[in-house]
């Protein structure tokens, strides 16, 4: 398609910016977290989020209400549907599925999302509409009209591995998914040697909700066995699982973390990694100076390794040093670029120094 692609951290900016009258389409595959993005972001806000998955919706009644004899004026009104607000309070209504809906569901949807109102019942002033829709030859889909189209801004929904790893880690996913899909990237949302459209639904195929199950039930694991295998492959599919345990076999690369609080003890290993070892390494940095609240007593020596560390990436490693600190000018990591910039002048000036250098 030939709409606009954001990433997580432009969705948000986007939605920001957005006025509340303007309706949102969401196209993006499964399992990448579109409305729990939405519930997060408007939860802090106050606004609660009604997710209705159109797609399941048999009759235009699921959407609009059950029909009621108003005994006053003799005539049909609509029962308010469980999830409209009648304490005039603004919502926003997460219409999922939107194009796997029967034709008759949608056409009640053309209503709300010209008008907002339902079966005459209009929305709370400042409620927004925000529609998801699956794009791809493997899902079985309804044609959209493009009037109703229209009545939508369309994005492309693309949010990148670091996003999904940095969210990963605040949500205390198993390190061993994290390790996994920081050294193979290609497998977190779908099966690499996977030919385009060739998924049927029935088979099983990674995705980021799902690894986030593998976490599940890596959490209650030490010892991976044939047991494991089976259960991540009923999640990720077999070739995933494969990739994966065998990754969690083999050793494990030096991680953020471990840089920061012991530089010198990882230096030599870190000397043996290519860039795109190092790369991993770079962004698990970031990670855990975004995450993690550095304790006083440890303050010193994170200082003192984050210095040490790029002043030895520019000296021995220059591709992965211009790398970290373009992570530095990036806004994927807001928190750590703040930490950076307060605890480590110096550094601060090398960073901006070396990119300008780089361009």
């Amino acid at each position: 398609m030939a709409n606009i692609n954001v990433n997580t951290t432009e969705l948000i900016q986007l939605l920001d910016i957005t006025p509340a009258d303007h309706n949102l389409m969401l196209v993006g595959k499964h399992g990448i977290g579109k409305s729990e993005i939405l519930t997060d972001y408007y939860a802090k806000k106050g606004m609660p989020v009604v997710a209705l998955f159109l797609g399941q919706m048999s009759d235009p009644g699921d959407l609009i209400g059950i029909p009621n004899k108003n005994e006053t004026t003799g005539k049909t009104d609509f029962m308010p549907p469980y999830w409209f607000p009648l304490d005039g309070k603004p919502i926003v209504l997460f219409l999922d599925e939107l194009n796997r809906a029967r034709p008759e569901i949608l056409q009640t949807i053309m209503d709300l999302a010209l008008n907002r109102k339902l079966a005459g019942r209009k929305l709370p002033d400042g409620s927004r509409i925000i529609s998801a829709v699956n794009a791809g030859d493997q899902y079985q889909l309804t044609d959209l009209d493009p009037a109703l189209v229209s009545r939508f801004n369309i994005v492309n929904f693309r949010p990148t591995v670091q996003e999904w790893l940095l969210w990963a880690k605040k949500s205390g996913v198993d390190s061993r998914v994290i390790d996994f899909i920081q050294e193979e990237q290609m497998w977190l949302d779908k099966d690499p040697d996977a030919k385009e459209g060739e998924d049927t639904g029935l088979d099983k195929t990674p995705d980021r909700r799902g690894w986030k199950r593998v976490s599940d039930i890596l959490k209650q694991s030490g010892e991976l066995g044939p047991l494991h295998t089976k259960a991540i492959s009923a999640i990720v599919g077999p070739k995933a699982a494969s990739a994966f345990v065998s990754s969690a076999a083999r050793h494990k690369m030096v991680s953020g973390r471990e840089v920061m609080l012991s530089f010198p003890k990882v230096k030599e290993t870190l000397a043996g990694y290519e860039l795109h070892q190092l790369s991993v390494v770079n962004d698990g940095i970031y990670r855990f100076l975004e995450v993690e609240k550095v304790p006083a007593k440890d303050m010193p020596a994170v200082k003192k390794n984050l210095e040490d560390y790029f002043s030895w990436l520019a000296k021995e490693k220059k591709e992965a040093a211009a790398h970290f600190a373009n992570l530095f000018v990036q806004k994927t990591y807001p928190n750590a670029v703040a930490f950076i910039a307060r605890e480590c002048q110096v550094l601060t000036m090398m960073f901006i120094s070396y990119v300008k250098g780089i361009k």
